[in-house]
C-alpha cells in the first residue's frame, strides 16, 4: 500500500485558505432538477466499514466489474468479468462478503445479480429483477450486508430490498414525490434520509425513511419554507450533517452543516464556499462520538482545472486545499478512526493502490491530534447565507428538525 502527503495544491490555482475570510459568495448555482448540476458520482464505491470497493474497470466498451480489498496491509484488486462486457450505465456495490451486487438495465427492468471469485473465473448468483426502466443503488447499507435501490414511479418513489431479502427484490416502503440522494442515519441501517420533491412541486427538503416501521417519512431539513435543503453526508457517530442548501436565494447553494437532534441553528462557513467550484463532501472521520465539531471532513473540489481535495472541520477557521494524488478515483476515499485519509488511486503503474494522507499542519493541529481535539471554542450561529443578512434587522436563525422529534415519536405518516 502506498503511502504519502498530499501536497499543497498550489500550481493547479488551488490555493490554500486557512483563515476562513474569503467573501465570495460564487458558489455553483443549482437547476430545479432533483440532483444538483455538477454532482458526479465517485468512481468507486466503497463499504460503511471500508473493508471493499467496486467499480467498473476497463477501457472504452471493454467493462467489467472489479472488486478491491482495502482492509488488509496491501490493497489488492479482483477482476470479475464475465462472458460479455458490462454496458456503462452498470452500477456495481460491494458487500462486506466480499461478494459485489451489480444492477443491469435489460429492455423495462432492472436486473441484479451477485458476482464472486471462483479461481480464475467469476460465479454469479441471479437475484430477480424490478419491472422500472430506471433504478440507483443506494448507498451501502451500515451492516454490509443488506442493499437498497430506488425506483421512481409517476407520483412516488419505491425503495427496493434487492440483496439480503428471503425471496429476491422486494418493495419494502413507497414515498410520495420524487426521491434522489440517500444517506444512511444510524447503524442499523433502519433510518435512510432521502432528498423529496413533493408531487405538487415545491423545494426538496430531505426526509427520514424508517425502514423498521413500514416506511413511515418524517422531515429533517426545513432551513426555510421556500428553499432547497439537501443532505449531501452524515455520520451517525457524531451526528454531523452536511448539507447544501439556496436558503440564501436562488442560485446561492451553499455547503453547511448541522448536527442530529440539535435545535442550534445549520451553519454555512465561509470558508466552505469557493469562486467557480463545486465542492462535495465524501467522507467523515468515525469514531467520534458526541464530538461533530472535532470530526475530520473530506471534500471533493471540482473546477476547471479537475478535482481536487480539501480537508476541513466545524471547529477549524478555513479549508485547507491539497493537490489530489495521481490517479484519484474522485469523489471516493475513507478516513481511519485516527484522522488519516485514505484515498484511492489507479494508475497504469499502480493499478490499485491507496494514497495515506495526515491532516497538514497548516490546518493548525498535528495529524495526531487532529481526530481527537475538543473545539478551542464554540462554532457560532449563522445566518442562512453563512453571515448576518444584509438588510435585516437580525441573523436568521436556520435550525433543523431534531432528529429525536421526527421518525421515533409516531406523528410520521407514510408516504
Amino acid at each position: 500500500m502506498t503511502a504519502c502527503a498530499i501536497e499543497t495544491a498550489a500550481a493547479d490555482g488551488a490555493v490554500a485558505s486557512t483563515d476562513g475570510t474569503d467573501g465570495s459568495d460564487g458558489a455553483r448555482t443549482t437547476s430545479d432538477a432533483e440532483v444538483p448540476r455538477g454532482t458526479a458520482a465517485p468512481a468507486i464505491t466503497i463499504t460503511a466499514d471500508g473493508t471493499y470497493g467496486a467499480r467498473l474497470a476497463g477501457t472504452g466498451e471493454a467493462l467489467f466489474p472489479e472488486r478491491w480489498t482495502l482492509d488488509g496491509l496491501e490493497p489488492y484488486a479482483v477482476p470479475l468479468p464475465l462472458d460479455q462486457p458490462e454496458e456503462r450505465d452498470a452500477q456495481v456495490l460491494p458487500l462486506s462478503d466480499g461478494r459485489v451486487l451489480i444492477s443491469r438495465r435489460v429492455a423495462e427492468r432492472h436486473t441484479f445479480s451477485l458476482l464472486y471469485p471462483t479461481g480464475p473465473a467469476t460465479g454469479e448468483l441471479p437475484l430477480g429483477a424490478v419491472p422500472a426502466e430506471e433504478s440507483t443503488l443506494l448507498p451501502p447499507s451500515p451492516d454490509g450486508v443488506l442493499a437498497y435501490a430506488l425506483v421512481p414511479y409517476a407520483h412516488s418513489t419505491g425503495i427496493w430490498l434487492v440483496t439480503g431479502g428471503a425471496r429476491g427484490p422486494e418493495r419494502v416502503a413507497e414515498v410520495a414525490g420524487h426521491c434522489s440522494g440517500g444517506a444512511w442515519l444510524d447503524r442499523a441501517g433502519r433510518l435512510l434520509a432521502l432528498d423529496r420533491r413533493r408531487g405538487d412541486g415545491g423545494p426538496v427538503k430531505t426526509v427520514v425513511v424508517d425502514l423498521a416501521r413500514g416506511g413511515e417519512v418524517t422531515p429533517l431539513l426545513q432551513i426555510t419554507d421556500e428553499s432547497d435543503d439537501r443532505l449531501l453526508l452524515a455520520d451517525a457517530d457524531s451526528g454531523l450533517l452536511l448539507i447544501r442548501s439556496n436558503a440564501p436565494g436562488p442560485g446561492q447553494d451553499r455547503l453547511g452543516w448541522g448536527v442530529l437532534g440539535s435545535t442550534r441553528p445549520v451553519r454555512f462557513p465561509r470558508s466552505l464556499r469557493l469562486p467557480d467550484a463545486l465542492v462535495t463532501p465524501f467522507a467523515v472521520q468515525p469514531g467520534q462520538v458526541l464530538m461533530p465539531e472535532s470530526c475530520a471532513v473530506a471534500l471533493r473540489i471540482d473546477g476547471a482545472a479537475g478535482s481536487w481535495v480539501g480537508l476541513w472541520r466545524p471547529s477549524a477557521s478555513g479549508m485547507i486545499q491539497l493537490a489530489a494524488p495521481e490517479g484519484w478515483l474522485a469523489g471516493a476515499g475513507t478516513w481511519s478512526r485516527d484522522g488519516v485519509l485514505q484515498l484511492p488511486c489507479a494508475t497504469e503503474s499502480m493499478p490499485c493502490g491507496v494514497i495515506r494522507t495526515e491532516v497538514p499542519e497548516a490546518l493548525g493541529v498535528s495529524a495526531e491530534t487532529f481526530g481527537h481535539m475538543a473545539p478551542t471554542e464554540p462554532a457560532q450561529a449563522e445566518a442562512a447565507g453563512g453571515e448576518p443578512c444584509e438588510g435585516s434587522d437580525g441573523p436568521v436563525v436556520c435550525r433543523p428538525v431534531p432528529l429525536q422529534q421526527a421518525p421515533l415519536t409516531g406523528r410520521a405518516a407514510r408516504g
